[in-house]
């Protein structure tokens, strides 16, 4: 974006753009016969705006086509293909009640044709005894594509002209399966080269999270890799604005998982909406704000079952407000590695001795404090923590903790504010709360903290209250 724009108040972006869109649906919006015709009418009423819709697969079809995998992996092949013939009678019950008794036989065809597919899958997997990375690929990929064209065939039956897209004629990947990166340059090719043309008199249905190597080979972008799905077709298109359908209000100031009370935001900026994902805040993907951000493209947080909500719009420039904290986010399920050595005192490339071993393990860090012996550092994924525990004591004395989360306040202006950080401490005393671990600097919008996992709870409510006990009315509803 070229730096920080000016900052703005909601109420002049709250114009609704007349452009076209993407509108993304997650699974619990396309999951029965009764949410699809929800989804319907949403898009009905959006059809001017030539929408290309990206869908989730629906409900827990992917979960049910995993477990099914690994009965296959395990030599239980019989009860795998058992579990795909479930699967496929439940989704054509929905498909059929969702596209109308009159369209029964093409649901049957495309039900035949991806059901055939994944229990080829099944058998590939059974033969080889494992779900390699390829394989998973192709059997989760199935949930995406028998969603995205029972959608289109659905759209048809409600009066919609629409069209079935395959994502991986269009999302062009590298070959790293599971967790595939898109080959931008070819992949916004292909969307203009095929899907422009079809958006031009009917919407179009896509799957997200699948794509496909340049050879062809089916290729996911990792689990929650539909939100990437939309916005890098909404870049790919030069949409106007990228919708993200949800069962949630919008972004709220606190997850009412941990705490309720929670306000929404009417707004936010890339910078806040990608540190609030990154840390917790599970209805973005943090990696779909990226392409939106290189092409300037605002971003629409809504909920499918009450599509008279605003959401919560996310835009490249900085949203002013009266509060200077925006969200509070949690990540739980921390660890805490300790890493001291009297033996290191200022020595010359300690630092860079321990992040190698975290690195070399592909094991992301994600605070960090320092002293002048020792490092404290925390992580979420410790498959390798044994390994990386190893390596670290032949240099250092080390001591792990584990139950910790990380609390992070996010807003664009807890820098220039003075007093946030005595607030903060004050709430979370009063609370009864105790601090294992402070990240204020580093990043230009956050404070971090680590607590116990057990007084999560707890923080998170005294700083709510703290820091949300009055807000702006042009920032939160």
């Amino acid at each position: 974006m070229g730096g920080r724009v000016r900052a703005h108040r909601y109420d002049r972006i709250l114009e609704e753009p007349s452009g076209m869109i993407v509108m993304k649906f997650g699974g619990t919006s396309v999951e029965s016969a009764e949410a699809i015709r929800r989804v319907a009418a949403i898009v009905a009423q959006k059809a001017a705006r030539k929408p290309l819709v990206v869908v989730s697969a629906m409900g827990k079809t992917t979960n049910r086509i995993l477990a099914a995998a690994e009965q296959a992996a395990s030599g239980n092949l019989a009860d795998a293909l058992n579990a795909v013939e479930e699967l496929k009678d439940d989704t054509r019950r929905e498909a059929v009640q969702a596209a109308g008794a009159d369209r029964a036989d093409a649901v049957a065809a495309i039900l035949e044709r991806e059901f055939g597919s994944l229990e080829s899958a099944m058998e590939a997997i059974a033969e080889r005894g494992e779900l390699t990375p390829a394989l998973w690929d192709e059997a989760t990929s199935h949930g995406e594509r028998i969603s995205s064209a029972v959608v289109a065939l659905a759209f048809s039956g409600l009066g919609m002209k629409s069209a079935h897209l395959d994502a991986r004629q269009v999302m062009i990947t590298d070959s790293r399966h599971s967790q595939a990166l898109p080959l931008y340059s070819r992949t916004y090719a292909k969307f203009k080269e095929i899907a422009v043309p079809l958006l031009k008199d009917q919407v179009v249905v896509m799957g997200g999270f699948i794509g496909s190597t340049q050879d062809g080979v089916t290729t996911t972008l990792g689990r929650g890799g539909s939100d990437f799905s939309a916005a890098i077709a909404g870049a790919a298109i030069e949409a106007e604005e990228i919708q993200i359908w949800t069962d949630v209000d919008g972004m709220l100031t606190c997850d009412p998982r941990v705490a309720p009370g929670g306000k929404r935001l009417r707004s936010v900026s890339f910078a806040e909406a990608a540190e609030m994902a990154y840390f917790g805040a599970k209805v973005l993907h943090p990696a779909t704000v990226q392409p939106a951000i290189e092409k300037n493209i605002p971003v629409r947080i809504l909920n499918s079952r009450r599509p008279e909500v605003e959401g919560t719009r996310i835009v490249g420039e900085v949203v002013a407000s009266a509060n200077p904290v925006k969200s509070i986010a949690c990540k739980r399920g921390i660890t805490t590695v300790n890493v001291r050595s009297l033996r290191m005192l200022m020595a010359h490339g300690f630092l860079r001795r321990i992040f190698e071993v975290f690195d070399r393990y592909k094991t992301p860090v994600d605070m960090v404090a320092t002293s002048e012996v020792s490092v404290s550092l925390t992580i979420d994924q410790t498959n390798f923590l044994d390994e990386i525990r190893a390596e670290l004591s032949k240099i250092a004395e080390i001591t792990v903790e584990t139950d910790r989360a990380i609390v992070c306040l996010v807003g664009e202006a807890i820098r220039e504010t003075p007093g946030v950080a005595s607030r903060v401490f004050a709430a979370l005393a009063g609370a009864g709360v105790n601090v294992r671990m402070i990240s204020q600097g580093a990043s230009l919008l956050n404070i971090s903290l680590v607590v116990d996992d057990g007084q999560v709870v707890a923080a998170v409510k005294a700083l709510h209250d703290e820091l949300f006990a009055e807000t702006d009315p042009l920032v939160f509803a």
